[in-house]
């Protein structure tokens, strides 16, 4: 099992080790700086986006499990041209500039990797952040003027999936713009959300692939082509890849939610945290549950054990839910600034803080 985690927050970023009496908050670094995503690769080396807000994003990077940073590169747009008119679906303009960094993962080697930002940019680097590529691909698909902000005033690119069995497959989602597929290593991409729903939309364009609002995008290690995603009204699942989605028709509690987990080996077996939508974005009822299916979806554990049941307002962020390696131990941030672990698949839970700054992201390392 994994026996560190990082908790990004509003306020920093927070390492967290277990130990003999339990987890503790072993160090702490940008203390008061909005982190957004934080990455590691392998045990010592972290990449940290921070979201300055009016002076904005900077990355970091650790190569001595945080003990040390240093600035490299940020991704950055390219000067817009004067003669583009960069609307979305509601006529917004479209900034040129990169406003948060959303999404990091590596590309089938530690040195390469992929970042996705708001407003909806896919960025590369093949020199481990020292330099940045916007990939043009995507950016220039006619069918990026009908993504639009979901969450966001401008759509945004929150999740990246790379196959490790061809690094050359890329699997981005959008809100809101739907899920999109490369198989060239991001040369070219077609849009993969047939079979989701938008209830959001006109009844002519629910099923519209484009319209789809997928909040996270999650693949199982192990069995790449097994991906769950927690869409803006429901959970979906693919078994191949993206090419085809099925709705969970029985979701418990609520199907709105912004998390999603699934388990490193068993492509059945994910986790979800619900909430009550839209304007209210409160756990339903104020009770505090995760939802797990051990089945593919066909049944659902409602878990309660140890999380607040009563006046209980934690909303849980995209990336505020993560399983570790051995796909037993789990842990979860919410909004405010509470963070849980669970030692046995999320059976009962323990909570290791409830004075965090609002959390944005947790991840464990190794």
């Amino acid at each position: 099992m994994s026996n560190r985690l990082l908790v990004a927050t509003r306020k920093g970023l927070f390492t967290l080790e277990r130990r003999p009496d339990g987890w503790r908050i072993s160090s702490t670094a940008f203390l008061a700086d909005p982190v957004s995503i934080v990455l590691p690769v392998g045990p010592e080396t972290i990449y940290a986006a921070l979201d300055h807000g009016h002076f904005g994003v900077k990355l970091h990077r650790s190569d001595d499990a945080g003990t040390s940073w240093r600035e490299i590169a940020a991704p950055a747009f390219p000067p817009k041209p004067p003669d583009v008119d960069d609307l979305d679906a509601n006529g917004k303009e479209v900034p040129w500039r990169v406003e948060k960094i959303w999404a990091l993962e590596t590309a089938g080697r530690p040195d390469h990797l992929w970042c996705g930002t708001l407003p909806g940019g896919l960025f590369r680097s093949l020199d481990g952040g020292a330099s940045w590529e916007l990939n043009r691909p995507l950016w220039d698909l006619p069918e990026r003027k009908r993504w639009n902000g979901g969450g966001y005033d401008v759509p945004g690119i929150h999740s990246i999936a790379v196959d490790p069995r061809d690094p050359r497959r890329v699997l981005v989602a959008v809100s809101v713009g739907g899920v999109w597929r490369s198989d060239d290593d991001g040369a070219s991409w077609r849009i993969q959300a047939d079979g989701m729903r938008a209830e959001y939309m006109p009844p002519e364009l629910a099923y519209d692939p484009v319209s789809q609002d997928p909040h996270l995008l999650a693949a199982c290690r192990t069995v790449p082509d097994a991906l769950w995603v927690q869409h803006h009204n429901g959970i979906f699942r693919s078994t191949d890849g993206a090419a085809s989605w099925q709705e969970i028709s029985n979701v418990p509690v609520s199907g709105f939610g912004f998390a999603v987990a699934v388990h490193p080996r068993e492509p059945d077996t994910a986790w979800f945290v619900p909430a009550a939508k839209d304007e209210r974005r409160i756990p339903v009822d104020g009770r505090l549950v995760v939802l797990r299916t051990r089945d593919g979806g066909a049944s659902f554990d409602v878990l309660r054990r140890g999380l607040p049941q009563e006046h209980a307002y934690d909303l849980v962020y995209r990336h505020g839910l993560a399983v570790d390696e051995s796909g037993e131990r789990l842990a979860f941030g919410s909004t405010t600034g509470s963070l849980w672990i669970s030692e046995d698949q999320g059976n009962s839970w323990s909570a290791v803080s409830h004075h965090l700054p609002p959390v944005y992201a947790v991840r464990f390392v190794g």
